[in-house]
């Protein structure tokens, strides 16, 4: 599995090997295995019995192709449905549901040839971006284990950067796949709205305000992984271009930068980010038509609206009820006292933001901001209280950067930007709906100049 200097390979250069006969699928798994089972961050869990794995795998190596991530080990998020692998939702509620099926997402890595070798670790419901839960505890940041690794994709973002797996998927309804993309020195993609079929969606003519994505060491894994996961799905009407499965780096680019955008970041965390721009051309200072508190009150009524809709049935029976996180039931509970006016105003003001940010992409080819408004913080602190002496009024307010690509449906790329005392810091490039493909190319720029995932993985001189 270790390519030159001791590193291990993303899933494209194992592809390579594999498809070669240079790699045996045992080969990997056993070492794959090795370093999950040696690690103490607590990334992957509901791990399959060794031997089955082996026995997988050894089975894989006699076996025909049957895509580019033949023979790889895959652990997928624990809020995918897996078939006859543990998915919790990191819920005392789910901890013994072994689904019958897979989701859409999981369908498709094993038809691609990935063995599925277990989860990765997550919030309960994937709610806050700090990786703990009642049934297995919290997940270590690689770079400093006494502090958290983001979420809700935190499990997925610590085992790419500890070499646990060579890539990953995740799903970003409020910074999911780029806060912790920004707290672990790794890529994470949140694709345009619509691009990935959500599979079973309740209601599939309503783009959902969450999405599913890829997170990756390199920029080459996030396109091909996300070329898989955004195939056509007759059950899914919105048609979208879909990206290709390779990406070559962009050539100079105009880049928007809009500063602190009147939100509080920690010391050190906006010249990281804008010093990290250099790479990818020409910045220039813009400022955005977002007005911030009107962005944040429609961001949090969608946001409770959709999350009540969905734990609305756990909140209905007392027993359950009284088993959810406290910020669970608070969103319940602020999406069910909404009206129907409250609902068509934050719609209103969505549209008129979609509109008023038509004329930036005619002067930038993205915007960038920063992924993350505060450095990895204590695993031990549920959420930050204060952000630069700022007081947070909710358990996701430290959060808010992330918010104008969430409301809007808008892709983003979380790249990583380097360290600020010694932890990783990173900022997301923003474009319009449909410009996947060019967001990639831009990140595969910068990672040419950069190479942040390896030239500092964890313990080897980060700061």
């Amino acid at each position: 599995m270790s390519a030159a200097e001791g590193e291990p390979d993303g899933a494209l250069a194992l592809s390579a090997r594999v498809a070669a006969g240079a790699l045996a699928p045992a080969a990997l798994m056993d070492e794959t295995l090795g370093r999950i089972e040696a690690s103490s961050l607590n990334a992957v869990v509901s791990l399959r019995p060794r031997d089955e794995l082996m026995a997988e795998a050894e089975a894989a190596g006699r076996a025909a192709p049957r895509g580019w991530l033949h023979g790889i080990p895959f652990a997928v998020k624990d809020l995918v449905a897996t078939a006859g692998i543990r998915t919790t939702r990191g819920s005392p509620l789910h901890a013994e549901d072994v689904p019958e099926a897979d989701d859409l997402l999981a369908a498709r890595l094993r038809a691609a040839g990935a063995i599925l070798i277990g989860k990765t670790n997550v919030p309960e419901f994937g709610l806050g971006s700090n990786t703990f839960n009642p049934v297995f505890g919290p997940t270590a940041n690689p770079y400093d284990p006494a502090r958290t690794c983001g979420g809700s994709s935190g499990g997925a973002a610590a085992a790419l950067a500890a070499r646990l797996l060579p890539v990953a998927d995740g799903s970003d309804m409020m910074g999911s796949l780029r806060n912790p993309a920004s707290f672990c020195n790794v890529y994470g993609m949140r694709p345009t709205a619509g691009l990935v079929p959500p599979g079973d969606a309740a209601d599939a003519f309503a783009v959902p305000l969450s999405t599913l994505g890829p997170m990756a060491r390199d920029p080459a894994d996030l396109a091909a992984l996300l070329h898989t996961f955004s195939a056509p799905d007759p059950r899914w009407p919105h048609v979208l271009p879909r990206p290709g499965a390779r990406v070559a780096p962009a050539g100079p680019a105009r880049i928007g930068w809009p500063g602190d955008m009147g939100l509080p970041f920690e010391d050190g965390i906006l010249d990281a980010c804008r010093g990290a721009l250099a790479t990818l051309g020409e910045v220039v200072d813009l400022s955005l038509p977002v007005p911030r508190d009107a962005l944040w009150d429609a961001w949090t009524t969608l946001r409770a609206h959709a999350v009540a809709a969905e734990l609305g049935p756990l909140f209905d029976d007392p027993v359950r009820r009284d088993r959810l996180k406290p910020a669970a039931r608070w969103e319940v509970e602020r999406g069910r006292a909404l009206s129907v006016a409250d609902l068509a105003a934050a719609r209103a003001l969505r549209s008129g933001l979609h509109a008023a940010l038509a004329p930036v992409w005619d002067e930038v080819d993205a915007v960038a901001m920063p992924s993350a408004q505060v450095l990895p913080f204590d695993l031990d602190t549920e959420h930050p209280a204060e952000v630069a002496g700022t007081p947070m009024d909710t358990y996701h307010r430290w959060m808010e950067v992330v918010v104008p690509a969430s409301l809007l449906g808008l892709p983003a790329v979380a790249c990583p930007a380097g360290f600020v005392r010694g932890l990783p810091v990173g900022f997301q490039l923003v474009g319009p709906r449909g410009a996947d493909a060019r967001l990639l190319a831009l990140a595969a720029r910068h990672h040419a100049a950069t190479r942040w995932p390896q030239a500092a993985p964890p313990g080897r001189g980060a700061a």
